[in-house]
């Protein structure tokens, strides 16, 4: 009889056991297929604390609504898909698609200098495949290919279904800077533990439409309204100067000011933008452009709206020393704006992030940019703020260099794993703090030089402030948001500024000047149209260092031909060495586009008239050529890093034009 009790007693223990194990599985099933990545058992255990019970969802008016679980990779930019939750789940396992619009990996670092030197040559890997010329001109991002064709496949990633083989991020010291070890010999697979908090998702942005057939049509006003009455209205202007002045509001934005129909904003960009419609974008685009409503109020938001009210009502500026007029969009907005960002900005600094990706300064070659620029906020006791409800701006420290550097894997032809670890970091960021999903990280900023970095960032991080050294257009920069970030090459870390200057104008004898590698598609035909055939046109492949800073100090033009993307270091180098920058680059918006007036000191060349280059150049006439280098000088003060950040400098800059940008941007009704 006990025997039968006995077994009866241990059937039922078995069968609960079952029942529970039937249940416990269908509760994973539920998990997995309910929250992104396939983090079923932290989902379970979540320690968010509360803070957001469920995720939200934007909707086109930029207010939130509540909806199914979404991480924030799941929202693609407005440019490239009318519905927020129209794109499709991809699994980590996917077949890696070889990915033909990456450009080829460069062959030397570029961190030491050799005898012969090219400013572009700054990358540690060599793609052997990507390197074949034929791919470069057919598949490169700088082709006629439209970016939807173009586009990575990995670029799509918007979410996973696995489980990711990572640990968490480590607090690290917001001090932190200085060089870095040698790259390593293979990319080390660095990634971030799952959340399974639900978020925010970033809203819709929508690039104000822009008619493109305005082209000499553009309402540029030749008028210099901030010169003193001092200086006067002729002083060293000349009669073919456009100066585009910004139109002042002395009213809140009307409707006229609200988010336009997405209708052509799906499409291309296929026909080049001039530098005159650029100035018209960039115009529409301060008064129209608004991010997201915040979804709760805060102090530093009518803080922000006081400050637009105070600049957009400036009164005309008087003399200020070694600001000249003629070099800016309008002075006194631009001395307003600027004296406001110094006695009211600060910014947050994220402590999370694991290095060498994150707080990680890269402090020489064609990336320092990016680098210097972290390691002097770092160190900036006047704008960072460890309390971030006093934040008008949160800073996301990591390098688009090291990124690249230390994730990617030669010959893989894929950046899938790079937009993952930077959007597992978001995901570590958002659980820990509610920052982001106030604004959809509206109120967010990130400082990138690499190429890669437009292409890394446009669907994760679409509504956050980019300042890209690959300012292009028709790779989704967006007017009124982004900030062109001057691309500058550092060859001395301890001494940036060594080497400046030039030969004086009676010494400048070469008509125009440029060497370099034969990046991309627009190099060889420079080189077959002018390469050994005029002598007044000193045009080269790749030469050595001391003859490269040479050619620049004695040019009186200075030939910043593209490479694989838009940008290049030779426009800072031209004002470096005091050479007129030619710009042969289309669909090019230059560094700091929303404050200086480019074409004060610039000359623009549309690609398809390199073979007029002569012909434009020798055209100018020598009075206006003599002002136009006078102006790069005076304007080289915004290009130049210091140790200790000077006033104007780029640093400041930089940080103003980000700024700028926020201020014009906030939106709380």
């Amino acid at each position: 009889m006990g025997s039968i009790i006995r077994y009866h007693n241990l059937f039922e223990t078995r069968r609960l056991v079952s029942l529970l194990g039937v249940v416990f599985g269908l509760a994973l099933m539920i998990q997995y297929f309910g929250f992104p990545y396939g983090y079923a058992l932290s989902s379970l255990f979540t320690a968010n604390g509360g803070q957001i019970s469920s995720s939200q969802r934007v909707d086109q008016s930029g207010n939130f609504s509540r909806s199914d679980n979404l991480k924030h990779g799941s929202v693609v930019n407005a440019t490239n898909t009318n519905l927020i939750n129209e794109t499709k789940l991809s699994d980590a396992n996917d077949e890696e698609v070889e990915d033909g619009s990456m450009p080829p990996m460069n062959e030397r670092s570029g961190d030491t200098l050799t005898e012969d030197v090219d400013p572009e040559d700054e990358s540690p890997f060599k793609d052997s495949k990507l390197d074949n010329k034929s791919n470069v001109e057919s598949l490169g991002r700088n082709s006629s290919l439209p970016p939807d064709k173009a586009a990575d496949s990995e670029d799509d990633l918007q979410a996973s279904n696995s489980t990711s083989e990572s640990s968490l991020l480590r607090v690290v010291d917001t001090d932190g800077g200085g060089s870095i070890s040698p790259a390593p010999t293979e990319a080390k697979l660095l990634e971030i533990s799952p959340t399974a908090l639900s978020i925010a998702p970033p809203p819709l942005v929508v690039t104000p439409q822009v008619n493109l057939d305005a082209k000499k049509e553009a309402p540029l006003i030749s008028s210099y309204q901030n010169i003193s009455e001092k200086e006067g209205n002729t002083g060293h202007l000349l009669e073919s100067d456009n100066l585009p002045v910004q139109k002042r509001t002395d009213h809140a934005p009307t409707a006229s000011h609200k988010f336009p129909e997405m209708k052509e904003s799906n499409k291309p960009i296929d026909s080049v933008v001039s530098i005159a419609e650029m100035n018209v974008m960039q115009q529409e685009t301060r008064t129209s452009f608004r991010s997201m409503k915040p979804r709760w109020s805060s102090d530093v938001d009518q803080e922000l709206l006081h400050a637009k009210s105070v600049i957009e009502n400036s009164p005309l500026a008087g003399n200020e020393p070694g600001l000249y007029a003629p070099l800016y969009r309008n002075l006194s907005m631009f001395m307003r704006s600027y004296e406001l960002m110094e006695q009211i900005l600060k910014v947050y600094i994220y402590t999370e992030g694991a290095r060498p990706v994150f707080h990680t300064p890269v402090l020489k070659g064609i990336y320092a940019s990016e680098g210097w620029f972290m390691k002097l906020l770092k160190r900036n006791k006047k704008f960072v703020t460890k309390n971030p409800k006093k934040a008008h701006l949160f800073y996301l420290p990591f390098s688009s260099r090291m990124l690249e550097e230390t994730l990617y894997v030669p010959d893989s032809h894929s950046r899938r794993n790079l937009v993952r670890y930077l959007s597992d970091y978001l995901d570590i960021i958002i659980q820990r703090h509610n920052f982001w999903n106030r604004t959809a990280g509206a109120d967010h900023f990130l400082v990138a030089c690499h190429d890669w970095a437009p292409a890394e960032t446009k669907r994760i991080m679409a509504n956050c402030i980019r300042a890209l050294c690959n300012a292009d257009i028709k790779e989704g920069f967006q007017f009124g948001k982004d900030v062109s970030l001057p691309e500058t090459y550092i060859r001395a870390e301890k001494n940036p500024l060594r080497e400046i200057g030039g030969k004086r104008l009676s010494k400048r004898r070469t008509l125009a000047f440029f060497a370099g590698n034969m990046h991309g598609y627009l190099r060889p035909i420079l080189l077959n149209n002018w390469e050994n055939k005029d002598p007044d046109m000193k045009i080269f492949g790749k030469i050595s260092k001391v003859s490269y800073v040479q050619y620049m100090k004695s040019s009186k033009y200075c030939i910043c031909a593209k490479g694989y993307e838009v940008n290049s270091p030779r426009v800072v180098e031209a004002i470096f060495y005091e050479c007129v920058p030619v710009i042969i680059s289309d669909n090019f918006i230059p560094p700091f586009f929303e404050t200086l007036n480019w074409e004060a000191f610039a000359i623009f060349v549309p690609e398809k008239d390199i073979p007029k280059l002569k012909d434009i150049l020798v055209s100018i006439p020598d009075r206006r050529y003599r002002e136009m280098q006078r102006r790069v000088k005076l304007v080289q003060q915004h290009f130049l890093w210091h140790v200790k950040p000077v006033k104007y400098d780029i640093f400041n800059m930089i940080l103003h034009s980000i700024w700028h940008n926020r201020v014009f941007g906030v939106r709380t009704k």
